[in-house]
């Protein structure tokens, strides 16, 4: 039996993730971002993390041709930032503060941590496109994540 998109993203929405905004540029220098929960570590030895970023987004592109992302990972306070984002936007970054990272790519301020990759690898992955990159910053900082699981943000208990 074959498995529905609906019952598929079902099943995939009872795992909470933590919310990251990962940014780029275009060729034009252009920042790009867009609000995914597809986001793992897949090395320490090199530091390895992949993105899944859906071909059909209109920042696929500049992705792929940038080679170089970075992701920023929320904390509790900035649901506004996932959700601006993640909506369709001329200029995603109206009023974000944000620094330059390498190669120009936007760091957002304020993140939790926020890791700066260079493209290593990329792979077709269905209606997505799998990107592995190799870390070279990273910047750290005490807080509670933002977290989202069954269609909503929530907040860690202790």
């Amino acid at each position: 039996m074959a498995v529905s998109a609906d019952d598929f993203r079902s099943a995939l929405s009872r795992f909470p993730s933590g919310v990251n905004v990962v940014t780029t540029k275009d060729a034009d220098g252009r920042p790009h971002g867009i609000t995914v929960s597809a986001f793992c570590s897949v090395s320490l030895s090199p530091p390895l993390v992949l993105i899944c970023i859906e071909k059909t987004t209109a920042s696929h592109d500049a992705f792929s041709a940038s080679k170089v992302f970075v992701v920023n990972m929320l904390r509790k306070s900035q649901q506004h930032l996932s959700e601006q984002f993640a909506a369709p936007a001329v200029d995603k970054f109206e009023d974000v503060d944000f620094r330059t990272g390498i190669d120009g790519v936007p760091v957002l301020k304020q993140a939790l941590a926020s890791i700066e990759c260079r493209l290593r690898n990329a792979f077709d992955g269905g209606d997505h496109t799998i990107y592995v990159g190799e870390v070279e910053t990273i910047s750290v900082d005490n807080g509670e994540p933002l977290v989202y699981h069954q269609g909503d943000y929530r907040k860690l208990e202790n």
